[in-house]
């Protein structure tokens, strides 16, 4: 006879697997409860079952569960509060096990590209959208949500996208998606469902992006970027993913005149996929409207919260055009039937009450701050370097004075706790040496961002004069 105990019916302890057969019911109890502790299933300090309640769901007599608690007690195993309960000692669930590894200590000084001010999410703000939601909404918000996203979310992004960015869409035509990565997996199935075979993209450009499209069943051709952005007279593909406002990584914009290229191979036939990824971002001046809303039929519009608020929220959009929807919408049920629709509310509340937008403005001040300690610290450091691109979004690229290797400048940096992101890593073919880097300046206060572009100073000192490391 097989008993098997869940922890049915119990009211303290973790659920608990335990499989009794044929005699010897007690020694075999034991032996569960102690391999349980020392591979850590159950963990150390966890209140486990009372011997009524464990003796019940395994129909064994209690007797039989208190002499097998009794032993793992003299043994080390448990430990018993007065009145309390029995649970399992401190230091048992590492017996017999092989030492673990210290996890790696993250680097101090991490330049990483595209990461807002973490510390600075809005907690307040993002509370209080919850709990108005979860307040407010109707029971219907908890069922299987609406495979586009909530319909409040995009009836409030389909006026925001079209007041601050000049998109041309409805809320029918937009799409909620789990970041930019999934919208980009949604794009490139429904474009080799509707086939598609290939897909430019700008070389430099996001490489999780070129492999997102390439394990979607597309061809990725790489097209050349200049001081004017993507040269549109060497697209060779029936798709371009672009970055018209800010390229990423170089920095620059699309030219006047390559922009009207651009619209126009799209209206000739093309599909540009434009990821606005930072267009929020702009210190200098007021960024150029979305290239969407020039030939909104030919431009998916694609755009995240993962540089407004938190890439954590995993919260996105895609603007599709009619001839596309329906492919990208059954992409998407076909691959998690919705996004969860709690925080697409909460960020609808954002967006209708203007929270957003006074937290951009906020944001926007910050970023710039840095993003100014970010080229005094290299005009000072680093000498020959110069910060290039325009004055937008949470990186920048510096020009380094000569090329370096690029393998040995990312040891020398982590050893004083420093990353950085060489350009040559952006690259569709990367060389061995780089003559930029990629910096990040959104999460680094300006203390820090001083202090590692120092230290960054020492570890291009190292290759300059050759020593060893």
């Amino acid at each position: 006879m097989t008993s098997l105990a869940t922890k049915i019916g119990t009211s303290f302890g973790p659920e608990l697997l335990i499989e009794l057969r044929g005699s010897r019911r007690r020694a075999q109890l034991e032996d569960r409860l102690r391999a349980l502790v020392r591979d850590g299933t159950v963990s150390a300090g966890s209140r486990l079952p009372s011997s009524r309640s464990l003796a019940s769901d395994l129909e064994v007599s209690r007797r039989l569960v208190v002499d097998a608690y009794a032993q793992l007690l003299a043994e080390g195993y448990l430990v018993a509060r007065r009145g309390g309960g029995t649970y399992v000692a401190a230091a048992a669930s590492t017996a017999g096990q092989a030492p673990r590894r210290a996890p790696a200590r993250p680097l101090q000084f991490d330049f990483f590209p595209g990461a807002p001010d973490l510390a600075s999410f809005p907690r307040a703000l993002w509370s209080r959208a919850l709990r108005d939601v979860l307040r407010s909404a109707p029971a219907s918000a908890f069922a299987y949500p609406d495979v586009r996203g909530a319909h409040e979310l995009r009836v409030q992004l389909s006026a925001y996208l079209r007041r601050v960015r000049g998109v041309v869409t409805e809320p029918d035509s937009i799409v909620i998606c789990a970041g930019a990565t999934q919208g980009l997996a949604l794009l490139g199935r429904a474009l080799a469902r509707e086939g598609v075979r290939a897909i430019a993209v700008e070389d430099p450009c996001l490489p999780p992006h070129r492999a997102v499209l390439a394990y979607a069943g597309l061809e990725v051709r790489g097209v050349a970027v200049d001081e004017h952005g993507l040269d549109v007279g060497a697209l060779d593909a029936p798709a371009v993913l672009a970055t018209p406002a800010h390229q990423c990584p170089s920095g620059v914009v699309l030219s006047p005149q390559r922009r009207g290229e651009l619209v126009q191979w799209a209206r000739a036939g093309g599909l540009v996929i434009e990821d606005d990824y930072d267009a929020e971002f702009r210190y200098d001046r007021a960024p150029l409207g979305a290239l969407q809303g020039l030939a909104s039929e030919h431009v998916v519009y694609l755009g995240t919260t993962s540089k407004t608020l938190a890439p954590g929220l995993r919260l996105g959009w895609l603007a599709v055009p009619g001839s596309l929807l329906g492919a990208v919408i059954e992409a998407k049920a076909l691959d998690d039937l919705g996004s969860a629709t709690i925080e697409q509310l909460a960020l609808a509340r954002l967006l209708e009450t203007a929270a957003y937008d006074r937290h951009l403005r906020k944001v926007r001040r910050r970023n710039r701050a840095r993003r100014d300690a970010l080229i005094l610290a290299v005009a000072r450091e680093l000498l020959g370097a110069r910060v290039s691109g325009i004055s937008a979004g949470l990186h920048a690229l510096v020009r380094l004075a000569q090329a370096v290797d690029a393998d040995r400048l990312l040891a020398l940096a982590a050893e004083r706790s420093v990353r950085v992101y060489p350009l040559s890593q952006h690259l569709i073919d990367p060389p061995p040496e780089t003559d930029a880097l990629v910096l990040g300046y959104g999460n680094l206060a300006e203390p820090a961002i001083e202090e590692g572009i120092r230290r960054l100073a020492a570890a291009l000192g190292q290759i300059e004069t050759g020593d060893a490391p």
